[in-house]
């Protein structure tokens, strides 16, 4: 069983940090959350690598 972590990171609409709670247990994971501040859409994506090391991306849902 894995314990959620929490990291933080900058909103790539508004730049305001969030929050974002992450199950280490998953080796990718990719969904949209909205901004707590501007609510607009960000599409965060985690991978998990095998030393348990997360890397964390956040970018905007209309960047292709």
């Amino acid at each position: 069983m894995s314990l959620l972590q929490t990291r933080l990171g900058d909103c790539p609409y508004c730049g305001e940090p969030i929050e974002l709670v992450l199950d280490p247990g998953l080796a990718e994971q990719e969904y949209v959350e909205d901004c707590f501040v501007c609510c607009r859409p960000i599409v965060v994506r985690v991978t998990t690598g095998e030393e348990g090391d997360m890397s964390l991306s956040l970018r905007r849902e209309d960047d292709v």
